[in-house]
């Protein structure tokens, strides 16, 4: 369970408060749509769970509880944030993680904005953040990964000569969008946060990924969403356990 309590963030340069006392239950497996307007805070907080430097906790806590996690990943997370339950499973204080730490915990947010990085070839990129989850007797070759990666680019419909250029570098709008579902697809996250993933792309495009999404949660039904829309068919793909409404930023319900 994902589980946000009495959260209030501001950001870091002005101290000016965005997020006041929000308290949201993510279990596994749910479809959390938010609502509100813009300005609302609903982009702050689903930034500041992911780790963004521009936002800072001012009052509260993010945590995982109860979630189970192999050897390999709790090695890589820092042991002053995880607590070993006595039923085997694990707590972990998320609020206090590097954003690669709350990645490796299963956290994951296609941003609405993805930033290029030059130098950085999309293919060996998502070969790395696949392999740096696993086991070395469960990492993929360059030849197995390729099968893979293509697989899951058919998903959505990902052009697959994307693969072989820098990330992001001299994409289009839309182009940007489904190379971050298509690095959603290669992490199998726990928690998935959707900041407005529909923006920018065209209708066909659109559908390609929500179709992408549905096919992955019924691959991972245990996987969580936060989804930030203004897509009013995302529901016909996507079956919605709670709608929740951000106003001023204050969780309503």
């Amino acid at each position: 369970m994902l589980k946000i309590s009495n959260l209030s963030i501001s950001l870091a340069e002005t101290k000016k408060e965005i997020v006041k006392n929000v308290n949201l239950e993510i279990h596994p497996g749910e479809i959390h749509i938010l609502n509100g307007k813009n300005g609302s805070g609903k982009s702050t907080l689903v930034n500041t769970i992911m780790g963004n430097p521009s936002f800072e906790i001012t009052d509260g806590k993010i945590e995982i509880l109860n979630e189970s996690y192999d050897d390999n990943i709790i090695e890589q997370l820092d042991p002053d944030y995880v607590q070993r339950l006595d039923n085997g499973e694990y707590a972990l204080s998320i609020s206090e993680m590097e954003p690669n730490e709350r990645s490796l915990s299963g956290i994951f947010l296609a941003n609405q904005y993805p930033v290029e990085i030059p130098g950085v070839r999309l293919s060996s990129y998502l070969r790395l953040i696949y392999n740096i989850r696993r086991p070395k007797d469960q990492q993929l070759s360059v030849f197995k990964f390729k099968n893979f990666i293509k697989e899951r680019a058919e998903i959505i419909n990902y052009p697959e000569h994307l693969l072989e250029r820098n990330l992001n570098e001299g994409f289009s709008g839309g182009e940007k969008k489904k190379t971050e579902i298509l690095q959603m697809l290669v992490l199998e996250p726990r928690y998935i946060m959707l900041d407005e993933i529909d923006s920018g792309l065209d209708r066909h495009s659109v559908k390609e990924v929500f179709e992408g999404l549905a096919q992955f949660k019924k691959m991972y039904p245990e996987a969580s969403y936060i989804i930030i829309t203004h897509y009013d068919k995302a529901l016909e793909y996507l079956t919605a356990d709670k709608i929740h409404e951000m106003e001023s930023g204050k969780l309503l319900f």
